[in-house]
């Protein structure tokens, strides 16, 4: 992992066309803005921690209708 110190209005950038910014920082919380094409999905990592075990339950547990075109 990559540990990098950033002050509030300071920017880092990743490739060339992801920019995080420091917007505000207030006691142990921090608010960042992050720039990237819309193609590029961002989410926080509990979300994509919910998405990523729905899809793999999702793939694992065949739905009846699934079977049922499988005999068509």
């Amino acid at each position: 992992m990559l540990a990098l110190s950033r002050k509030k209005g300071e920017s880092l950038m990743i490739n060339n066309n992801i920019e995080i910014t420091v917007l505000d920082i207030k006691g142990d919380q921090v608010k960042i803005g992050i720039s990237a094409p819309k193609e590029i999905p961002v989410y926080r990592k509990e979300v994509y921690v919910q998405i990523q075990e729905a899809n793999k339950e999702a793939m694992t547990k065949p739905s009846p209708e699934a079977f049922k075109k499988l005999f068509e």
